[in-house]
């Protein structure tokens, strides 16, 4: 599925707050806790993942995303990937350029195929990340900025070598605790001077560094498990948040956001929410 519209570039992005004009998400057919690999699939490992009740909750979200003008790509989902739904990870956008990651987990090894087959009908150019240990949820863009987690999907050698490709941006390692997979399940950027964290995952080195920069929306442990950091903003102050986070949404409103709630409960089951399940390819580059 994409509406078509007309855009000067295929693929530009530099932030995670501008204008959405376009996104990559894959529908959870095949999603199961087939084996545990975060802290959150541990909760609900007996409980299980009900697959109509998150295709339905999915489908409620891309409807959300078209609602408000955002064209939707759909990649087509593999019975051998429990995990398709959290596209973020998969690669980032980054300026012209999509970065194609390669994944760290062997649960997950082979979605960047799938991926990498629809950029090559699209005729999309795409830089391979061969060899370098990094997934999408750890590389957070600002504009001249990259802030990359420290994690057990994301190692230093391949930060280094991102730094390395890429001169003109500063990129920033973010340690932060293992457990809880990616740097968006613990920090997301959704203005120029705000961004949203739990500070119990990150030392107070980084915590003083991010608060140099940001007004941090502090997430209390409760909603942190409700993955109240992975929002996804769409620009123009309007973030799409889970109804059950009830005090980010509010903190949100506070100040000035749009929030725009949906239900997909079922989905971050397994441990993503959702900046977790849209990579976007195109957003709106700001008027100079």
């Amino acid at each position: 599925m994409s509406v078509i519209t007309e855009q000067k570039y295929k693929s530009f992005a530099m932030s995670e707050y501008d204008v959405l004009k376009k996104v990559i998400l894959c529908e959870p057919q095949n999603m199961k806790i087939r084996e545990v690999i975060n802290d959150t699939q541990k909760h609900f490992k007996d409980e299980g993942i009900h697959i109509e009740r998150s295709l339905e909750q999915h489908k409620q979200f891309v409807e959300t995303l078209l609602n408000h003008g955002i064209d939707v790509v759909l990649l087509s989902p593999l019975e051998k990937f429990p995990e398709q739904v959290f596209t973020r990870d998969i690669g980032f956008t980054l300026g012209q350029t999509i970065f194609v990651a390669e994944m760290a987990h062997d649960v997950r090894k082979g979605e960047e195929d799938v991926l990498k087959e629809w950029l090559k009908n699209e005729k999309i150019s795409y830089f391979n990340l061969i060899g370098d240990e990094i997934e999408g949820g750890d590389v957070i863009i600002d504009q001249s900025t990259i802030y990359v987690g420290l994690s057990n999907r994301t190692n230093q050698f391949a930060i280094d070598h991102l730094q390395s490709i890429l001169p003109q941006f500063e990129v920033v390692t973010v340690p932060f605790t293992e457990k809880y997979l990616h740097l968006d399940c613990v920090f997301n950027v959704i203005s120029p001077k705000e961004a949203i964290y739990f500070p119990a995952a990150l030392e107070q080195k980084e915590i003083d560094i991010l608060s140099q920069r940001y007004d941090l929306i502090e997430v209390t442990e409760e909603e942190q498990f409700t993955l109240g950091t992975n929002v996804l903003s769409i620009g123009n102050k309007k973030i799409i948040s889970l109804p059950v986070n009830k005090n980010v949404n509010q903190q949100l409103r506070e100040r000035g956001f749009e929030v725009i709630e949906v239900d997909i409960t079922e989905i971050i089951k397994s441990g993503g929410s959702f900046r977790c399940c849209t990579m976007p390819l195109l957003r709106e580059q700001p008027s100079s």
